[in-house]
Formats: C-alpha cells, structure tokens, sequence
C-alpha cells in the first residue's frame, strides 16, 4: 500500500490520544500532551518492534544520537510503532535504549489520526505505520520526513542523521568507539580509565580466551588487548590511546 497522501502536515497539531505502557512490570497511562505540551519533541515511527531495519538501525541511531539532539534542545525522543506494550517495552530492554521513550501504539490510534495507517497484511503484519520521522514544538508539528512512495520499506529520510542536520547542518556527531578487551587485565582497565576521564563513550568488546588470538589476529593485526578503535580507525592499545588524546586535545 502506497503512502497515505491525507497525513498530517507540517504546522498541524499532533493526535492527542492515550499510550498504554509498561513501566518496571505495571500498567501505566501515558497522555499525548505530557509528551508534547510545552516541548521538543522528535518522533519516529516505523513499521515494527524486532524488524530488521528498525533493530539494526533506525532505533539504534536515534538513541546514539540522543545527547547531540538533547544539547540542540530536544527534551524528548520518542518512538512509535503499532505493537504491544510488552513488545515495545521488550524491545527497548533488548536494545539497550534508555534515552528513547517507547510508545506502543497497538491500536493504531495515534498512528490512524496522523493518517499514517497502511495496510501490510501481504507481509501478515495487518495494518502498521508507514515510516516518517517528525520535530514537535509545543504540540504543533514543524517538521516532517515522510518516506518516499516506493515498493517496500523505503528507509532514506527518517533517519536520525537527517534529523539532526535539519536542527544543525553543522551539528557533529559522537567519536564511534569499541575496544577490544579481556577480563582482569590492567592495560584494559587504564584504556577504560582514560576514555572516561576523556568523556568518551565507548562499547567494551570482552574476547573470550577460545578465540582471543585469532579474533586479534583477524581484526587488529595485533596479539594483546586492549585495541581501540575510533570511527572505524585502529588507534591501538592504552599508550597509544593515551598518546591519541593527548594529541587532540586542544592546547
């Protein structure tokens, strides 16, 4: 089903309606005005909780981002998808998305009052969202990214990126860090040490000792840990960590 040309549009206000969620093993009630009146406010919504493209990247992405929107003056991030409450709550545990506020739209009430209802029953997902990201200011929408009308799932315009470039063309992303890393080792520890104390966040990779040598190997070219990496580039263990910060600080 192609997307619906009747959706609302920019300078609209947003449906006020009520989100059923599950907050720490309780029902609890979300209104559409706590969430929108008197704030900033980017939503996302997509066709399904789990679904490749939304686990692997658009959810993800957003919540990465999360602190650059935030310091560009967004008071929430929230994501909408025509699922259950326990499956939206379910899959922001699975994916470790703190920073993202998960509305389970399981009736398609917000969804069908923005006019974003389609019919993806040849998929047996029954009727879902189509994919579009939004900026709400006060309740009243300034922003849209609707998804071209193309066979599929067209993912190329409610990204978070493009969200974020529409708040500040210049606005720079987050250093992407993981480090390569072993359980009890004092070289890991100080790595850890110095991206905390540079205000780096990063993603810890613990290699298990039955593939460490061949996983450095492969990887890094390199038979210890730690190994840092940096936006895809190989910085190396905790002296060249440290030799890299101190390198890019300013004087």
């Amino acid at each position: 089903m192609p997307v619906p040309t009747t959706h609302r549009r920019e300078g609209d206000r947003v449906p006020e309606v009520s989100f059923r969620v599950r907050r720490g093993g309780d029902w609890a009630v979300v209104e559409s005005r706590e969430v929108f009146d008197g704030k900033n406010v980017v939503v996302f919504s997509l066709p399904g909780a789990f679904t490749p493209t939304c686990s692997s990247t658009h959810l993800p992405r957003y919540d990465e981002l999360a602190p650059v929107f935030r310091a560009h003056g967004i008071d929430t991030i929230a994501c909408v998808s025509v699922n259950d409450p326990f499956v939206m709550e379910e899959w922001g545990r699975n994916q470790h998305c703190d920073s993202i506020l998960m509305l389970p739209d399981g009736n398609g009430a917000f969804t069908g009052a923005m006019g974003m209802l389609v019919d993806k029953s040849d998929l047996n997902f029954g009727q879902r969202s189509w994919r579009y990201s939004m900026l709400v200011r006060n309740g009243t929408i300034e922003k849209m990214f609707v998804e071209p009308d193309k066979e599929g799932d067209p993912f190329e315009v409610s990204d978070a990126d493009t969200m974020l470039r529409h708040l500040d063309p210049a606005a720079r992303a987050p250093d992407a860090v993981a480090m390569l890393s072993r359980e009890g080792c004092p070289f890991c520890a100080k790595a850890k040490q110095l991206l905390n104390d540079a205000k780096m966040p990063f993603v810890d990779v613990p290699l298990e000792a039955s593939i460490r040598s061949k996983a450095l190997s492969a990887i890094a070219g390199k038979a210890t840990v730690p190994q840092v990496y940096v936006n895809g580039t190989h910085i190396g263990g905790s002296e060249e960590l440290a030799r890299w910060l101190e390198e890019r600080t300013p004087a």
